[in-house]
């Protein structure tokens, strides 16, 4: 098979399309239809063209990667998709995200759609009577993007012994780092013009849930993140503790509404109220290139102090898709 042929360099990485791109063009994945490689991608080729195993209780070991300079320049993609596996799984984040666009710069301006009461309601349109606009036009202002990342710190001869699938799951961790990090950013860009309901009283009631679902309308209420200290509170209400709801959290830790959205806990310095949203309307992601890591200090084992980061940001597509209880 060609895969066996190609040539691995660092200048891989440089190139604009990205390693994998980059890789893919050299070795087209669409050669290996109705072959045992078919549903492997360029990357994996190569980890079977090298024999590196990185999961499973048969595992290699860190130093494989390095046991040839061509190997040893998969060793940045193998943390970057790590990485990049433990920022998909952070459940919390993937629910407020309604669209996520890919750029290949850092200047990006979302657009954006009049949404008037006007706008909003049912009209009935006469015959040759003027049809009610839509306007979609450009913000004003740029998307802010933020580059959020960790410092990997870690001497070579520390963890080349180290089984891959273990190594696999502190990488991982570092990816749920970065997506708390994006968390914040997202919570902060879907409450900087998001309106808001008022609690009735001192402590929530279920009314007030009621209005925060209420609110939201024509939108559906989708998602609700509620504050650490703001949770026992809210499950301790009578309707939140149905036995569909208590079945549910039992046997599969995950927290129900009433009302059907999906209830995420979130930190207290996130959030002052509940915010409701509907997750289809709500936030666009934006993302400048994969997950980044200095593929030099990598492939030449100097792991010590390598930075491994995303550059992302968040633009509210409908604000009023989106109610803060408080």
């Amino acid at each position: 098979m060609s895969f066996d042929n190609i040539k691995l360099e660092k200048g891989l990485y440089t190139t604009s399309k990205g390693f994998t791109k980059a890789l893919e063009e050299l070795d087209p994945s669409e050669n290996y239809k109705g072959t045992e490689y078919e549903g492997l991608d360029a990357f994996q080729r190569q980890l079977k063209r090298f024999n590196i195993k990185v999961s499973g209780s048969d595992s290699d070991s860190v130093s494989k990667f390095f046991e040839t300079s061509s190997s040893a320049v998969l060793f940045p993609e193998y943390v970057s998709r790590a990485v990049y596996q433990g920022i998909e799984e952070n459940n919390t984040l993937e629910k407020l995200i309604a669209a996520t666009t890919k750029i290949d710069a850092l200047d990006y301006r979302a657009i954006q759609c009049s949404a008037s009461d006007e706008d909003k309601a049912l009209m009935d349109v006469g015959e040759g009577a003027f049809i009610p606009e839509t306007v979609i036009s450009t913000k004003d202002s740029l998307t802010k993007l933020k580059k959020r990342g960790r410092m990997l710190v870690a001497s070579y001869e520390a963890i080349k012994f180290q089984r891959l699938d273990m190594f696999t799951i502190m990488l991982k961790k570092i990816g749920d780092s970065i997506a708390n990090q994006q968390l914040a950013d997202a919570v902060a860009a879907l409450t900087e013009n998001a309106g808001t309901v008022t609690l009735s009283g001192e402590n929530i009631a279920y009314s007030d849930i009621i209005a925060l679902w209420n609110g939201l309308s024509p939108y559906n209420m989708t998602t609700m993140l509620c504050p650490s200290s703001l949770l026992p509170e809210l499950l301790n209400l009578e309707e939140f503790k149905d036995s569909s709801a208590g079945l549910t959290f039992h046997g599969t830790g995950k927290m129900i509404t009433p009302l059907g959205a999906e209830l995420e806990r979130i930190d207290d310095s996130l959030s002052t109220g509940i915010i409701g949203l509907d997750n289809r309307y709500a936030l666009e992601k934006v993302q400048a290139g994969e997950v980044l890591t200095e593929f030099d200090k990598l492939i030449d084992r100097q792991l010590e102090r390598a930075v491994i980061s995303t550059i992302t940001g968040f633009s509210p597509i409908f604000t009023d898709a989106v109610k803060v209880l408080e």
